[in-house]
């Protein structure tokens, strides 16, 4: 028998949705040209399969492809706690202790629970919560410290985003500063700058 975190590790690799809700996420998948229907569909899904990491991400890529940063993260919020929860860490993000997650490299539930942090944070620049968006990159270099999901690349956006007010915080079109490095020398080339 698997254990609870194995399940949740099975789940964010899409196994253990049942056939309705899958079907439900496929038809969402196919509707998206129609958001109204596609929408439907992820209700449907949601109903079936609330906290399951699959519907989770279809929600979130709904809102976040239809340009509703603000729903987007609230899934975010959402799906943060439900994979606190399967890691055995507190729900609220900004309780969860500054301490490296140790599946960070390949553990399917940590890096389910990190790329949602980073979203979450990148989520923040988008809608202008500088402060929201720091916080929590603050707390993904320390539970990745040696940056596997990639957040010092969005640290450094958010850098340049605080000196610069009148730039876009999240301008897909400028990535920010170059970074030089990779790992945790990507953490500690942009913590220096840090304001």
């Amino acid at each position: 028998m698997a254990s609870p975190g194995q399940d949740f590790d099975d789940a964010v690799l899409g196994h253990g949705l049942a056939p309705a809700a899958e079907a439900a996420l496929r038809e969402a998948g196919l509707r998206r040209a129609d958001p109204p229907a596609a929408m439907a569909a992820l209700m449907r899904a949601r109903a079936l399969a609330p906290d399951h990491p699959a519907v989770l991400i279809a929600f979130y890529r709904h809102h976040f492809y239809g340009h509703q940063f603000a729903a987007a993260r609230a899934v975010a919020r959402h799906a943060m706690a439900v994979g606190a929860q399967a890691l055995g860490l507190p729900t609220l993000w900004r309780d969860v202790p500054a301490c490296a997650l140790a599946g960070a490299a390949g553990d399917p539930g940590t890096r389910f629970y990190l790329f949602v942090l980073k979203g979450y944070a990148y989520l923040s620049l988008r809608l202008g919560d500088g402060t929201e968006a720091r916080d929590a990159l603050a707390l993904l270099r320390h539970l990745d410290p040696n940056d596997h999901v990639g957040g010092a690349v969005l640290e450094a956006v958010r850098q340049r985003a605080a000196h610069d007010p009148g730039e876009s915080a999240a301008d897909d079109d400028e990535p920010g500063p170059a970074l030089t490095a990779s790992g945790a020398a990507a953490w500690a080339q942009v913590t220096g700058a840090a304001p």
